[in-house]
């Protein structure tokens, strides 16, 4: 479904001191400098996934997206997508796929989404009666009912995000490159376009690439992840399994119904954070079951809940160590 091998992107960056005399100079003789924003990525995704896209800023996330959609030309490498080559940007491919950017806006501003939706329409021929039918469905999947004929300018930020994604779904695009689509949301606007883009997937059978800081909309979504860091893959695979590799320990919070005392709770984990009574522990798989036993037992603890290692914790570490062996690998250039 998507292919991605030795994928290379590379930018020639106009680089210049500050003031005017090095303004002027720049007029007749610029020095340039290779920025690699995606160096040497290979992966695949068939169809029907649901992938998480990751990286700190500055990685090559955007950038890969876009060598995906057809929005740049990749330096070197070989990219397919539905057996298409991004970059000639066909006609048919086009009809397959939609790139959503949280932070880009299609809508016309003084106009309703309805007139939005009538271009695109007719921007990518779709059929009248297949128009009415997606715009029926996708205006119940995501409550557009009273939002398509107010003005865009009038919508707030979840309402306008929400009439984006119908927007960019009307010719039913079998391939979503979503980049930061819950971007600014609040915790209620950021559910309801997860669960909108899971039907999605699952009625159309839909790939989805998804890039998000907000790491609950990746773990809500996503099975699996692929890691890029300063433009090269450092992961790709089962988002369970990279947590249980990185950090099998669990957390245990809980409410205490009397005090105990910091010796007590370190017989049973690491306290991680405590706020009057309610602690948070980390407790090793094996020592878990004992951990919780006694907690529900003698300390009679209530309001208990397990959970794996916060997602953001397992990407700063893989992050930390993979500049601790970049730094290592250029001292030893250096040496």
């Amino acid at each position: 479904m998507i292919l991605a091998r030795d994928l290379v992107k590379h930018f020639r960056v106009h680089k210049r001191p500050p003031g005017f005399a090095s303004a002027m100079k720049s007029l007749f003789h610029r020095t340039y400098e290779t920025v690699k924003a995606v160096d040497g990525v290979t992966f695949t995704i068939e169809r029907g996934e649901r992938v998480g896209f990751l990286g700190p800023n500055g990685a090559g996330k955007t950038t890969t997206l876009k060598v995906l959609s057809g929005l740049l030309h990749p330096t070197s490498g070989d990219v397919k997508v539905e057996d298409h080559t991004p970059f000639k940007r066909h006609v048919a491919f086009l009809q397959k796929i939609t790139l959503v950017m949280g932070q880009k806006s299609q809508l016309i501003w003084d106009l309703p989404p309805a007139e939005t939706y009538a271009l695109n329409r007719a921007v990518f021929d779709v059929p009248e009666a297949e128009f009415k039918a997606t715009l029926a469905e996708l205006t119940e999947l995501l409550d557009l009912g009273p939002l398509i004929n107010k003005p865009a300018r009038q919508l707030s930020l979840g309402e306008r995000m929400k009439c984006e994604l119908a927007a960019a779904l009307l010719h039913r695009p079998t391939t979503l490159f979503l980049d930061e689509p819950t971007i600014g949301l609040d915790v209620a606007m950021q559910l309801a376009i997860r669960d909108f883009v899971r039907r999605y997937n699952q009625k159309h059978e839909a790939t989805v690439i998804l890039t998000s800081h907000y790491m609950d909309d990746v773990v809500a979504l996503c099975p699996r992840i692929i890691v890029i860091d300063r433009g090269q893959l450092i992961h790709d695979g089962d988002l369970r399994g990279l947590i249980k590799a990185m950090d099998p320990d669990k957390r245990v919070s809980f409410t205490l119904s009397s005090p105990a005392t910091d010796e007590d709770l370190a017989k049973l984990g690491t306290v991680l954070t405590r706020d009057g009574q309610r602690i948070t522990l980390r407790v090793s798989e094996r020592e878990l079951p004992g951990a919780v036993g006694h907690l529900l037992g003698p300390l009679k603890a209530g309001d208990l809940a397990i959970e794996d290692p916060p997602l953001e914790d397992i990407l700063r570490q893989m992050f930390g160590k993979a500049n601790k062996d970049a730094a290592a690998k250029e001292a030893d250039g250096a040496s």
